[in-house]
């Protein structure tokens, strides 16, 4: 086995493993260092003995001895030798036909636990359930690997104090943990398709990542529309990343891209995703933007693109759910249906929202409207303006350039 198929085998059974030890065993924190030097010792060995014939066993088994050592050398040794004495040996326990996803999800709904920081979520759920190192994570979100290393360490934590057993939420709760995994994957995926500080525009790795475990649920809730339509959402917008640099670098806004760059496999398949679950009943957020998505990627041109019916959508987005960044795209939709002017007169209320007044994309949808009405000095100021609020260098070097573009 080469050493990327190697990778993408320990991946993805890495969250499997460890949501089977801690159902077995409990100690969340101590147990995700166990399956981490089983991977380790998997990766080293089986290139030279081969894949086991039970992988995911061999991994259960290895995690579970060193699981041992480790409570060995804690204070209350005694007590969990007891404990342990009692555990059987992987593919004797009484329920081990149970799918490994299962774990998988509860893995994800213990991560996403109510008692963490959005930021603490992200960062458990990249650890425990994508596999990444903590230094992998630390260079995704530009901060040193010792910060990345506290914060994963107190989520853990969190988790631990919290007394929460590894079992799925009640299901009074069931709804609201759900939509938290769901956010958490659709903030992973935002921050890899479009970096919000640092010199790359897109992240491919953490992009590619909240599409893997987005899956990953929908195969465990194919019948859940929300999960279906965040999945469409992701492989919508993740089909056009060819096209959204140039050869240096450089961003390439959605009308000037290439389409014939876009992935049409993904676009397919999120189509197919979305067409699925829209006539089942009340589409939810992630339906609306898939289908907002699907009419962009499915328009052969940017001139042809169903902007009445974008506009239309958002109107629904916005009576679900109010988000300054949603209405934001209802302004730079309805511009297109109806004119600049119309957008513009919206964005007037959205500059007295605090959640959006002081981030980039206001001035610059802004600049973009104001362009196209014909006013090339206000469009200039407030492009620079938006270059001076970005911390992502690409969308720095792009704005200035449109602001240099209407110099007199």
């Amino acid at each position: 086995m080469v050493d990327a198929e190697l990778e993408s085998l320990l991946r993805r059974l890495a969250p499997q493993v460890l949501g089977a030890v801690v159902r077995r065993f409990g100690h969340f924190d101590t147990a995700e260092d166990a399956v981490q030097e089983a991977l380790l010792a998997a990766a080293l060995r089986w290139p030279g003995d081969g894949v086991p014939d039970d992988p995911r066993a061999w991994l259960i088994t290895v995690a579970a001895r060193r699981l041992t050592d480790l409570l060995r050398g804690e204070q209350a040794r005694r007590r969990r030798e007891d404990v342990v004495a009692g555990w059987r040996p992987a593919g004797q326990w009484p329920d081990s036909a149970a799918s490994g996803a299962d774990d998988t999800l509860i893995l994800l709904f213990m991560c996403c636990h109510p008692a963490l920081s959005a930021a603490s979520q992200i960062a458990l759920t990249l650890r425990a359930v994508g596999g990444l190192t903590t230094a992998e994570i630390a260079r995704a979100f530009l901060v040193p690997e010792a910060t990345m290393t506290r914060r994963i360490t107190r989520a853990k934590q969190r988790v631990k104090d919290s007394g929460a057993d590894f079992a799925p939420p009640p299901p009074a709760e069931r709804a609201a943990r759900l939509a938290a995994v769901l956010h958490v994957l659709y903030l992973i995926f935002n921050e890899g398709y479009a970096s919000t500080s640092g010199p790359d525009l897109q992240r491919s790795e953490l992009s590619g990542e909240a599409i893997r475990l987005t899956g990953l649920v929908y195969r465990l809730l194919p019948d859940d529309g929300e999960v279906a339509g965040l999945l469409a959402l992701m492989l919508l917008t993740d089909a056009r990343r060819p096209a959204r640099t140039g050869p240096d670098g450089s961003l390439v806004p959605m009308a000037e891209q290439d389409r014939g760059r876009w992935n049409a496999e993904q676009i397919a398949e999120g189509v197919a995703l979305i067409s699925a679950v829209l006539p089942r009943g009340q589409a939810g957020p992630y339906q609306l933007q898939a289908a907002i998505a699907a009419i962009h990627d499915e328009a052969p041109s940017a001139e042809e693109t169903d902007w009445p019916q974008i506009t239309a959508l958002y109107e629904l987005l916005i009576s679900l759910s109010d988000n300054p960044v949603v209405r934001l795209n209802h302004a730079v939709a309805l511009s297109m249906a109806r004119g600049p002017r119309a957008g513009l007169a919206l964005l007037d209320d959205l500059a007295a929202d605090d959640r959006i007044a002081g981030d980039h994309r206001l001035p610059a949808v802004r600049a973009h409207l104001l362009e196209m009405a014909g006013d090339p000095a206000a469009a200039r100021a407030c492009y620079l303006e938006a270059a001076g609020r970005t911390m992502s260098l690409p969308q720095q070097r792009y704005l200035n350039d449109r602001a240099s573009r209407l110099d007199a």
